[in-house]
């Protein structure tokens, strides 16, 4: 796609945001009693990569932050601390900043640190949940590149990604299911190289506060350096109180090509409600 074509698109999904966004006024303007909550509730995209159609609390601003160590290939470890902040700005309009605050990379040359890369978009849910329909939502994300390109840390490019989302509750089993299309700059060429991501998360109550998650996702191949591949995660959450949910686990390749070792921690929090009068 050349750059004129991604500047339209980018340009047509804005304003496509934008539009979603006055449907949503709607609500926010208070038509809608359902949009406020009596208490705060954190709403974890954490730990698994799909991410729920169902968006933070209307008002809320919420912060997610773990540590994460990958073995993406043989002899070369990545550590790295990341963070999602997020605001319901709307009823179903979420804005969402992804940073990696830190990444370190180790490989026979040394080791290389740098700042990573930040993403930044809204996402929309249209529909939530009833008996027989799940939640859909759309998300847009542009990558602002911020990594060093020194040392092989960061590509300099700025990349795009549309997802749809859908959430659905199952016999008390929770499903996730993401589809993802992604845009990344090339190195050294103009144009962007193309790939999809498809996920399929799902959770269950173990025991009171601790939850079973478990994931398979992949990847179509990008280019000829970078093939497809298909993985797998595994996790436990614990819900210490409503607004604070703590995880861990480790991710476990099933195809070349992906990260084959990963393992993370990591915490979810709901900070505050920032429209003041409304319900907390």
């Amino acid at each position: 796609m050349s750059p004129d074509k991604t500047a339209r698109f980018a340009l047509m999904t804005a304003g496509l945001c934008l539009a979603a966004s006055l449907s949503a006024a709607g609500q926010w303007m208070g038509k809608q009693t359902g949009c406020y909550a009596d208490s705060l509730s954190a709403n974890p995209n954490r730990p698994t990569v799909a991410n729920p159609a169902d968006i933070t609390q209307y008002g809320v601003l919420e912060l997610e932050y773990g540590w994460d160590r990958v073995w993406p290939v043989k002899g070369v470890t990545q550590t790295s601390t990341n963070g999602l902040l997020k605001f319901a700005v709307l009823c179903d309009v979420e804005l969402r900043w992804y940073t990696t605050s830190f990444l370190s990379q180790t490989d026979a040359s040394g080791t290389h640190r740098s700042f990573g890369d930040n993403w930044l978009g809204p996402q929309i849910r249209f529909y939530k949940q009833t008996r027989h329909v799940p939640s859909l939502a759309f998300s847009y994300a542009v990558k602002i590149p911020s990594a060093s390109t020194t040392d092989g840390l960061g590509s300099g490019k700025v990349d795009h990604a549309f997802t749809l989302l859908a959430s659905k509750d199952i016999a008390k089993i929770h499903f996730d299911l993401n589809a993802s299309e992604f845009l990344t700059g090339r190195t050294g060429a103009a144009g962007f190289d193309k790939n999809a991501e498809f996920n399929l998360a799902f959770s269950h109550a173990i025991r009171g506060p601790l939850q079973f998650t478990g994931e398979f996702y992949g990847n179509t191949r990008l280019n000829g350096s970078t093939p497809g591949f298909v993985s797998s995660l595994w996790a436990l959450t614990y819900t210490v109180v409503p607004r604070l949910v703590i995880d861990g686990g480790f991710e476990a390749g099933i195809t070349s090509g992906g990260p084959h070792r990963h393992v993370f921690v990591g915490v979810t929090y709901a900070i505050a409600n920032l429209y003041p009068g409304r319900k907390k």
